[in-house]
């Protein structure tokens, strides 16, 4: 005789979600775990950044240097991506910059009068 069962079955809801990983990886055992990560073209969280670029931002890691983060800056408006914090460093640095040429011009400036006194 067959058991009885519900007619609605409860979801089961699960404690944690699984980790991300890369789009069909458990379908080759030869790649590796780490690298089974989304990087780059592979990214789809990229693809929904350009296509809707109005509701979602770009985020710059914390650990980015000022060079690189210009760039980065510049090549999101190139390609029309907004980004959370656009001068965030840029500004400080930049600020550092003229506070240490006009440091150093007035020093010369110091050094040329003392010049002309003898």
């Amino acid at each position: 005789m067959a058991a009885l069962r519900p007619l609605v079955k409860p979801k089961i809801v699960k404690k944690r979600t699984n980790k991300f990983i890369r789009h069909q990886s458990d379908q080759y055992v030869k790649i590796k775990r780490n690298w089974q990560e989304p990087r780059g073209i592979d990214n789809r969280e990229l693809e929904v950044l350009l296509m809707c670029n109005k509701s979602y931002r770009a985020e710059i890691a914390h650990n980015v240097s000022s060079k690189n983060r210009k760039a980065i800056v510049e090549r999101a408006a190139q390609l029309a991506v907004r980004v959370t914090s656009p001068n965030a460093r840029l500004r400080s640095e930049e600020n550092k910059w003229t506070a240490r040429m006009e440091k150093s011009d007035l020093s010369s400036l110091h050094h040329s009068e003392k010049a002309a006194e003898k």
